[in-house]
């Protein structure tokens, strides 16, 4: 099965998005059916500026001094993104061999959340780390961050 990518245009007559889908498409024949499954594609700038929310936060984020057997233990980034995404309630629950349970945090990839489940999440992610990171910003004032930041991208 071919999987291609189409827009909607005026008239609601829907297109090719890429050459790839061109060309399948006009290997079509005239009148032949075709059967499809539609699933809105999610906005990549927004799991761009996801990223750069987080990378702002994790910069600034200073955790307490800790140390496990004798060896000092840093910042991770991908912890911080688990911690991040449980703490703003987007995770799921499992029992670990010991018997305690444990949060993982949901799976972003675009083939496992669609857009609306994502834009909450980034709006959940937003409020987390003005209530445990950047204290000292407004939404506002993060929002103007973020727009200045993705300049650069």
């Amino acid at each position: 099965m071919k999987e291609i990518v189409l827009t909607k245009a005026a008239g609601g007559v829907l297109v090719p998005s890429d050459p790839q889908a061109a060309e399948y498409i006009a290997k079509l024949k005239t009148g032949a059916a075709v059967r499809a499954t539609v699933k809105q594609q999610r906005n990549p700038a927004m799991h761009r500026k996801y990223f750069a929310l987080l990378n702002l936060a994790f910069d600034h984020w200073e955790p307490v001094a800790n140390t496990y057997k004798g060896q000092v233990v840093g910042k991770n980034f991908d912890q911080f993104r688990n911690d991040i995404a449980c703490l703003a309630g987007f995770y799921e629950m499992a029992v670990n061999l010991r018997g305690e349970t444990r949060l993982t945090a949901k799976s972003i990839s675009f083939a496992n959340m669609d857009q609306t489940e994502f834009d909450a999440l980034y709006n959940a992610t937003v409020n987390t780390i003005l209530k445990h990171i950047l204290t000292n910003y407004s939404r506002d004032d993060l929002d103007a961050v973020m727009e200045q930041l993705l300049g650069f991208f």
